[in-house]
């Protein structure tokens, strides 16, 4: 494995697997998510809503030719014409509309019907015509999905945070690729911006999902040889305050005019920041992000 911070990498070196680390390293992992998921189970404010990412669906467009997100660059630069990309966890087409313009195809499967629907839109208005939408969760329940689905690359874009059974997720992951995966990964989740309003709505501290250094100790427990490139995160602005608050409510678990939420919009006052490209939470530190690549076993090379 190798990181250096710059965007550079180096030919990788296998690790031997430890079958016995990766099923504690795996367990570990579950344990954390379930933890998480049963705090907000706890605090949640009515009942939960069929599709979690609807109301901030918006949050994930952006212009599939744009440049200058570092995340986004380092991916591009690992695409070929030709080849057909599945992203797992598409949503709003972040990472597969901009793939689209490069590759012969993109599998966009995604659960989300908010997510789709905003992704359908963008193909529309970008005239994009190469991008398939599967609506599905990873990994298919139907084996013959699993395999009309199989890619030459295969592509986990901040996703798997919260998967809690990370072993049968990257055993599919790593099925469906030809060639190689590819995974982007925060050191931190992408919604850590949220943990300071804990304490101040909940009373508590929030319980921190799994993230790139968790999943790298994972793929080398499972004798993966892994290429790191480490990126600063570009943190993207609210287009208004009320986006900051719709996030955060989604967050939290917090409904609009209950007590919690009550207490949320005191957190926020003084700490939503306007500027020259929209809003941002002051004090939120972007972190760094991960573009993890390896070959799967039984892959070509």
């Amino acid at each position: 494995m190798t990181s250096d911070g710059t965007g550079g990498h180096a030919a990788p070196n296998r690790p031997t697997a430890d079958p016995a680390r990766a099923r504690e390293l795996e367990a570990a992992w579950g344990a954390r998510v379930r933890a998480n998921r049963e705090q907000a189970e706890r605090v949640r404010e009515g009942p939960a809503g069929d599709d979690f990412y609807a109301p901030v669906s918006g949050m994930f467009r952006a212009d599939p030719r744009r440049r200058g997100d570092p995340d986004l660059d380092a991916v591009l630069a690992l695409a070929h014409p030709g080849e057909r990309w599945l992203d797992v966890g598409a949503g709003a087409g972040r990472f597969a509309l901009p793939l689209a313009l490069v590759v012969g195809e993109v599998v966009a499967l995604e659960p989300s019907p908010g997510m789709r629907a905003a992704l359908a839109e963008e193909i529309a208005a970008h005239a994009i015509g190469n991008v398939v939408q599967v609506a599905a969760a990873w990994p298919p329940a139907d084996p013959a999905l699993a395999e009309a689905v199989r890619a030459d690359v295969v592509l986990l874009a901040n996703l798997g945070y919260d998967i809690e059974a990370i072993g049968p997720f990257l055993d599919a992951l790593e099925a469906a690729a030809r060639t190689r995966c590819v995974a982007v990964l925060g050191e931190t989740s992408p919604v850590k911006a949220a943990h300071p309003f804990w304490p101040l709505v909940h009373g508590e501290e929030r319980v921190p999902l799994p993230a790139l250094p968790d999943f790298l100790e994972l793929l080398a427990a499972r004798g993966r040889a892994v290429e790191v490139t480490i990126v600063e995160r570009r943190t993207r602005p609210f287009p208004s305050r009320e986006a900051i608050v719709t996030w955060l409510r989604n967050q939290l678990f917090v409904g609009e005019g209950s007590a919690g939420d009550g207490r949320l919009l005191g957190a926020l006052e003084g700490r939503a920041v306007e500027g020259p490209d929209g809003f941002r939470l002051a004090g939120a530190e972007p972190g760094r992000i991960g573009i993890v690549r390896w070959v799967p076993p039984g892959a070509r090379r």
